[in-house]
């Protein structure tokens, strides 16, 4: 039977009206299966000065994924690498600096390429308010106790390199050394430290507990912030979406929020 040309043209318009909504039903639905899939938990170590960015991170991916469980290990990156080397539980391995990184990369720990997926500059932790007026770098060496990182651990790095590059030594016996970059701040927050060279993120961390002066850029240094799944990992599926997820809008505001830099 021959279709009149006008019934025709009519059911070919219907057609292209609601097919983008058939098509959309169907991503819906494939979106909403692929949730149900992921199921399990994923171990993520971590840089300490990611923790309250990760830990806003990790509360939307559980809500997002409501059968999922990630757990949290902050650290110096340093530290983490050797206890990922040594077999510690990890699907997920989020570093301060590429350095640690490679590590686990040569060691075969990584075998998929690396991500940046922030960036983060120093500053100097003061008490409130700055009494003893520090203006900056070079103010440190008359500071009494500076808090720093292990030597070896990426933000103790960094600030060796600030202070060579702006020409500034602290005499060793007013250096306070601490694991990792929390530790540090935490040392002007609660400690007899007068200050800290640590991460903007650190300073924005601790709010009124401390206050901030700012490394001019030229003496300053930017820190890469690499995220990578471990080969060893159980949960290839989750620990994958977990590193889209941080790379996502969604993640990028909760690091932006912290004073991240973006990638």
């Amino acid at each position: 039977m021959k279709i009149p040309t006008r019934m025709f043209a009519r059911s070919v318009l219907l057609a292209l009206i609601f097919a983008p909504f058939a098509i959309a039903g169907n991503v819906a639905a494939s979106t909403t299966q692929k949730r149900v899939k992921l199921v399990g938990t994923i171990n993520v170590s971590a840089a300490s000065s990611l923790t309250a960015a990760f830990t806003q991170i990790g509360a939307k991916f559980h809500k997002l994924y409501p059968y999922t469980m990630v757990n949290f290990n902050f650290g110096s990156s340093t530290t983490l690498a050797t206890q990922i080397l040594a077999g510690a539980p990890a699907d997920i391995f989020a570093s301060a600096d590429l350095t640690d990184m490679d590590t686990l990369v040569i060691a075969g720990a990584v075998r998929v390429a690396p991500k940046i997926f922030a960036r983060n500059t120093l500053m100097i932790a003061v008490k409130p308010n700055n009494p003893l007026h520090i203006t900056g770098l070079s103010s440190l060496s008359s500071a009494g106790v500076v808090a720093e990182c292990a030597a070896s651990a990426p933000c103790g790095i960094y600030a060796a390199n600030v202070l060579k590059r702006a020409g500034v030594t602290i005499a060793a016996n007013n250096v306070d050394r601490t694991q990792n970059s929390t530790a540090t701040v935490d040392q002007v927050s609660y400690g007899d430290a007068n200050a800290a060279i640590v991460y903007v993120t650190d300073v924005k961390g601790q709010g009124a507990l401390v206050s901030g002066v700012k490394i001019p850029l030229q003496q300053n240094t930017i820190a890469d912030y690499p995220i990578a799944r471990l080969t060893r990992t159980h949960n290839v599926h989750l620990a994958g979406a977990f590193v889209a997820f941080v790379e996502s809008k969604a993640g990028q505001r909760s690091l932006a929020a912290q004073k991240f830099l973006a990638p």
